[in-house]
Order: C-alpha cells, then structure tokens, then sequence
C-alpha cells in the first residue's frame, strides 16, 4: 500500500441525503480544493485550517457543481495525520461520484476500504484497538454499543493492554537479572514472586475477558428465541415485542414453517429475536425442515422464550420441552394472560425455578415486562448484575481471542515456575504472551494482520 500519495472517498453513506461528504487526505489535498473551489466571500484568503468556507465547487471544465463548505485539515494533528480535506455538499449520489470524478485527477486515487483508519494507525494516531473503535461505533447497535465504542476510541482498552505489558517487561527483566547475575539476590525474583507476577497479569487479563463476554450483548445483540408448541402465540407474541406486524398470524396451527429473525431493542439491549416453528413431530416434509433449523436456534440461543398457552394451561408436551432445554437458558412466559392466569398450585416445582412473566400478545399487556426479563436474565448469565449498564473495558471477537492466548501462555509459565524449571525456560512464555498482547493495539503487527482488519471497513472510513 502507498502510503505517501493522496487519496480521495465519499466518506457519507450510500444513498440520498441533506448532506454529503467527499474526504481527501495527503499531501496534494490543500492543492485539490483549491482546484476545485470557488469562495463565495471577497474576504478569502486562503484555506484557513479547520475552518469552514461557504463557496461553490467546480468541474475541470469550470461548470458549477454545487453550494458547498469545504475544510483543510493539516498533519499531523488530523484524523489520519496527513494533510486532510473535506468536502460537505447536498447528499445526491450522482452528485457526489460526479465531484469524486473531478478530484481524482492524476496523483490521486480512490482509497481502499478502510484505508483512512489504516493511515491514522500507520501515523500514530491511535492504536489498533482505537481504529477498530471506529467501525464498530458505526455499526453500534444501541446507545450502550456507542458508549462501549467510544471507551475504545478513546484509548481505554490499549492503555490497560499497555499496562500490562509494561508489567510483563517488568517481570521480564527481573527473570533477567536472576539469570544473568544470580549472585544479585537483592534483584532476583523468587519463585513466590515470580508466581505472584504473574498470577497479577493473568488476573487483569480474565478481566479483560470477561468483560468480552458480558459486553458482547450491547455490541452484537443477545439471540433470543421463541420456542414452544404449536399454536402457542410466539408469532403474535413477536409481533407485539417488535411493535408491528412481521410474523404471518393466523388461527391454523402450524403457520410458521421456517424461523424468522428481526434486530430489536428489549429494554435497551440488543437482541436478534427469532420466532420459530413449533415444536411437534410432524409427517410434512417442509415442517420436518422448520422444526429442525428450529432446534438448532434453540441449541444456539443466548436466552429461550419457552411459550405457554394461557388457555390451555402447562402440558405435558410443554413439560417435555422444559426438561429437554438447560434450566439457565429459559424463561416461561405465558400468553393470554388475558384469558386464563394459572394458579402457582398448579404448576410444577421446576417451572417456578425457571421464572414466569404473564403476557397478552394481543393486548400489550406484560410485554414491556418481558422485555426488561429478558434484560435482566441475559445479563446476569454473562456474570453481572441483570440491571448494569456496559463498562468501558469491551474486546472485540480478534482481541479476545490474542487475550485467551496470553492467558495461556502465562498459564503455562505459572506451571514451569512450580516444577522448578530453569527461569530462561519459564521466561519464553512471557515473551509469547508480550507478543499475543502486542496484537491488540497492533505493536508489531504483521502486514497480513493489518489488512485482515482493514479490510472489513468501507471505503472512506
């Protein structure tokens, strides 16, 4: 990748908008907008940085494209270090590719996906967990998602990996000097001590992995199913946790032969709701289908809405279906509450174990209900409390995983140091774990690495 010439990106969002905006960054882009705009104040003199300027932008041929503002930028104190400028007009998509047109002339090309962040990142502007921050700030499904992000971007995570590789030198020169000078016995670690380094490491490293696991929710989305027998209500009762009408809603049983899934928010939290067939033994070959991808939903799911006929009462068929789900993972709700309430007498023991939340899928009643107990139960099964809000400290799927090796490596240091092995042989494991730590902000990282990550943002982010 060239990392010294300019490149140019519709940084705005495909499709027709109030605004959109053209972004250049090198060294060619304060002679660009000069090409290219006109102002529309006697008063100009000259792109004053990081201030707009109202004027109009131009073609090669000197034909007016638009009204627009433009901004200069310069290095190294912009978004990607370099020379930086901006270009805010109306948001047609003709518009736009036509004045993208016009700005890459020789010198100048289009950038690549991500490359933008990847400039920021190869001039120092923030680390690779920050530009990861980026993308998934875009894409944050909830405001909690938009908190965790911004934690990111600005800088939490790779200060507290940093952190922890400056205690890994630490103990690493410590090993060192035990090696080295072992008549210094002021410098040297014991074995108690080294242990004790590094069970401090491994501890802020299972931290930071947890906080992975309990935070996947706000940036992913819970999986939250909808299972039970047929006829039930788990397609009104989706519609009504959606607030319109997607699920196909008719007194025949059986209607629903394949799951559907809709993005929706439960009490603040991010969930992929599914609505599934119903769960039956049945001769349709199609319904054999649904009832099978069902299944495999059920054996995925974050959370499982085991529906119950309020009508009909606890079956023996709904027995069977709680006893084959893992007690940690369902909630009973039931429907038409409207209609019938059950009498806790009559339910079985293992059913109060599971919790109950009384719903009318037609009436409204209860649903909002439902919502914060789903909240409250998926939450508490990432080990937090059911009510908390995000924290700062969130990896991401590939920072997770450089963490898991760390803590593996550390694991196996911890066991070397106990059987006595030679210190020089106990340190190559703080180094593997240095180097897997490396990863996350992207110190040392490998040019495949690099474009793995970038790879996956949009052109002009």
């Amino acid at each position: 990748m060239h990392t010294h010439d300019t490149i140019a990106a519709i940084a705005s969002p495909v499709g027709t908008g109030g605004i959109g905006i053209v972004r250049v960054s090198g060294p060619a882009a304060k002679h660009i907008l000069a090409r290219i705009f006109r102002p529309r104040s006697p008063r100009f003199a000259g792109f004053k940085p990081w201030t707009l300027h109202r004027g109009r932008v131009l073609d090669v041929h000197g034909n007016v494209l638009d009204d627009a503002l433009v901004v200069f930028m310069p290095g190294p104190c912009s978004f990607t270090g370099e020379d930086v400028a901006e270009i805010h007009c109306h948001g047609g998509m003709a518009l736009l590719a036509l004045l993208l047109e016009n700005i890459l002339a020789p010198g100048t090309r289009l950038a690549e996906a991500g490359e933008f962040s990847r400039r920021a990142f190869l001039n120092g502007r923030m680390d690779l967990t920050q530009a990861e921050a980026v993308a998934e700030l875009i894409s944050a499904p909830g405001k909690e998602g938009v908190l965790l992000s911004a934690a990111k971007l600005d800088g939490l995570l790779g200060r507290r990996v940093n952190a922890l590789r400056e205690k890994l030198e630490e103990a690493r020169m410590r090993v060192c000097v035990a090696v080295d000078f072992p008549e210094e016995e002021a410098e040297c670690l014991s074995r108690f001590d080294f242990l004790q380094a590094v069970e401090d490491i491994s501890q802020v490293v299972r931290e930071l992995l947890a906080g992975h696991k309990r935070n996947r929710y706000w940036q992913e989305g819970a999986l939250v199913v909808l299972a039970g027998r047929v006829n039930v209500g788990k397609s009104s009762l989706m519609n009504a946790l959606l607030g319109r009408e997607r699920a196909l809603v008719t007194g025949q049983a059986g209607t629903t032969r394949d799951f559907l899934e809709e993005r929706v928010l439960l009490d603040g939290l991010p969930a992929r709701l599914v609505d599934t067939a119903g769960l039956r033994e049945s001769a349709d070959e199609v319904e054999r289908l649904g009832i099978a991808a069902s299944r495999r939903c059920v054996d995925e799911a974050d959370l499982i809405l085991l529906v119950l006929d309020g009508q009909e009462g606890y079956t023996r068929e709904d027995q069977a279906l709680l006893e084959a789900f893992p007690m940690d993972r369902v909630l009973l709700v039931w429907n038409k509450s409207d209609l019938a309430r059950p009498d806790a007498a009559s339910l079985p023991c293992v059913a109060g174990q599971r919790g109950m939340v009384y719903v009318s899928a037609r009436t409204g009643e209860g649903v909002d209900d439902l919502a914060a107990e789903v909240r409250r139960k998926v939450l508490r099964q990432s080990g937090g409390d059911g009510n908390m809000r995000a924290d700062g400290l969130s990896p991401n799927l590939r920072q997770a995983s450089a963490l898991s090796r760390a803590l593996d490596e550390l694991a196996v240091c911890a066991r070397d140091v106990q059987s006595g092995l030679p210190y020089d042989i106990c340190a190559l494991h703080l180094d593997m774990a240095g180097e897997s730590l490396a990863e996350l902000t992207g110190r040392d990282g490998s040019d495949a690495l690099l474009n793995r990550i970038f790879s996956t943002f949009c052109i002009g982010k």
